[in-house]
């Protein structure tokens, strides 16, 4: 008989050590996917920072490579206008000295006449050559002024888009893991009450087994003497203390694995309230 209770006391501890072992690497498995989406989420932030840095130095050194080219392009225009105004200029001096030589050569009246009257056109025609050069060169900047208009109205539609997709990707990430989260509580919800379950059947059937062998036992110290009926009271007191010191155990261990998943989910709520901060401050 002792050499029985012992036996199932050795079968009941190892039960409970199988148990044991299996919660400890449930534990150690919860905290690696913790951890590994945690290294995740670092990893697919510090890709996007680097992106958007990229992004920001393209842009800058588009916006430098424009201006550079504009002011490139006015230099260009304004040396071969110089250019221009000085062959002018250059041509206009010999055909004053030739003009001036033909006077003195032929004769003066006449030819202070014609070139009266050629001076009066030429200065008519230089006229009317600055005043379609203004108008051309209004014109122009008019026209200048109404492209950089549209540029700018481009430029800021562009970054309205940008942003409006931005916050549409970070509104769709924030449902996406409000869904995931909500989908991991159901799946642990249903996960717990199924260990509830098979706890409550496994004592079940420990209770039926033990009635069992209860009346077996009982059947039994009927044949024998009030000795045997002591030393059966002392081994059931002892065997219910042992069952009751282990249930105790059991409710420990299940509140401490309860405060751990309830830390482990705080954690994790507080690095994504942290990285949407982040996200939201590098915006601004």
């Amino acid at each position: 008989r002792c050499f029985y209770d012992q036996k199932i006391l050795q079968k009941t501890f190892g039960e409970w050590k199988e148990w044991w072992t299996a919660c400890r690497e449930r534990k150690l498995s919860l905290r690696a996917d913790s951890h590994y989406r945690h290294l995740l989420h670092n990893l697919i932030f510090k890709a996007w920072r680097a992106y958007v840095c990229q992004q920001q130095g393209k842009r800058s050194k588009y916006y430098v490579a424009e201006s550079h080219a504009k002011k490139q392009q006015l230099l260009r225009t304004w040396q071969r206008w110089l250019v221009y105004v000085g062959v002018q200029r250059t041509k206009h001096g010999m055909q004053s000295v030739a003009l001036a030589f033909r006077e003195r050569s032929c004769l003066s009246i006449s030819w202070a006449v014609w070139r009266r009257r050629h001076y009066q056109k030429c200065t008519g025609h230089k006229m009317s050559i600055l005043a379609l050069q203004h108008w051309a060169q209004s014109l122009q900047f008019r026209a200048w002024l109404q492209w950089r208009e549209l540029y700018l109205y481009s430029q800021c539609d562009k970054q309205k888009e940008t942003r409006a997709v931005t916050h549409h990707r970070h509104w769709q990430l924030k449902r996406y893991m409000e869904a995931w989260l909500g989908y991991l509580n159901f799946h642990r919800a249903n996960r717990l009450q199924n260990e509830l379950a098979q706890e409550h059947h496994r004592s079940r059937i420990v209770r039926q087994y033990f009635s069992d062998w209860q009346l077996s036992w009982e059947c039994r110290g009927r044949m024998h003497a009030h000795r045997k009926d002591i030393e059966k009271l002392v081994a059931r007191i002892a065997l219910q203390r042992v069952l009751a010191h282990w249930k105790h155990y059991v409710v420990l261990c299940r509140e401490e694995t309860r405060q751990c998943e309830l830390a482990e989910k705080h954690y994790n709520y507080h690095l994504l309230v942290r990285a949407l901060l982040c996200i939201r401050w590098k915006r601004l």
